[in-house]
């Protein structure tokens, strides 16, 4: 049976992919720091995920990992470098040293979040200009990916994630939503993609008032994103105004996180 390791599943996106990726003929194997309670074909592990020994032992026997574990949002840069950074290292240490194929990497947006509209859509792969110390973490995981792959064969998928929210929150969201069910659907393809060696590629829904990044390498995994933050346009335009081309949290791909000394907000 096929076990899948998840770190910081008992976070957002945690939380999202675990009823989406359970399969009967499936075992995930979830890890974090806050006691979980295992379902039907699950196992708990309360550990860091910065404790190689404990990551090598969750890894071994394992199928693939994905790597969700670490702070959320902009934070100090000592906070950022021991769980973000650290944390990225010793996942795909762990990876190799229990003889796991395959690392998937729940990267950001934020790499890449000084990417100004009129680059839009952001290609596959573009070199990073990251908006923060978050950011900066999630280049720096990307980078130990492909170092990973290249010197030792691991297949190292970095999904450079925009918005995953339960519904989008704001008119930004309309075009950078990415939907649970989009989400479970982006990391199964991600799980099922024959030998995708390494790849660096976007999530994010279907829409209407999308095209900022490329879906075309997602897309080539087996992604198909069949949700649209349009549903909720009416809503949300009700509550803050049409979106206003000037507005600077609409400047860049990031959004808030490039605003100077902004109290950045996660996603």
């Amino acid at each position: 049976m096929p076990v899948i390791v998840i770190t910081g599943a008992a976070g957002l996106v945690g939380s999202m992919l675990r009823p989406r990726l359970a399969r009967p003929d499936r075992t995930l194997r979830l890890l974090d720091l806050v006691p979980l309670t295992a379902g039907p074909d699950e196992e708990a592990i309360q550990a860091s995920v910065t404790d190689l020994d404990a990551m090598t032992a969750a890894c071994q026997g394992a199928d693939a990992v994905i790597h969700l574990a670490g702070i959320p949002s902009e934070a100090p840069w000592p906070r950022i470098l021991e769980t973000n950074i650290n944390g990225g290292y010793t996942a795909f240490e762990a990876a190799r040293r229990a003889g796991t194929p395959r690392v998937i990497f729940a990267s950001s947006n934020h790499a890449v979040g000084f990417s100004p509209r009129s680059e839009f859509p952001v290609p596959d792969y573009a070199f990073p200009v990251p908006d923060t110390y978050y950011g900066i973490s999630k280049a720096a995981t990307e980078a130990m990916a492909a170092m990973y792959h290249y010197r030792y064969g691991l297949d190292a998928i970095c999904v450079r994630i925009l918005s995953c929210f339960p519904r989008p929150e704001n008119v930004r969201m309309l075009s950078t939503w990415l939907s649970p069910d989009d989400t479970g659907r982006l990391f199964e393809a991600c799980l099922t993609a024959e030998r995708p060696g390494f790849r660096v590629i976007f999530g994010v829904s279907a829409n209407t008032r999308g095209g900022w990044v490329s879906l075309a390498e997602a897309r080539a995994l087996g992604y198909q994103p069949q949700d649209d933050a349009e549903a909720y346009a009416a809503e949300i335009i009700a509550e803050y105004g049409e979106p206003d081309p000037a507005d600077p949290v609409l400047r860049y791909l990031g959004g808030e996180f490039t605003l100077p000394d902004a109290q950045v907000p996660q996603g």
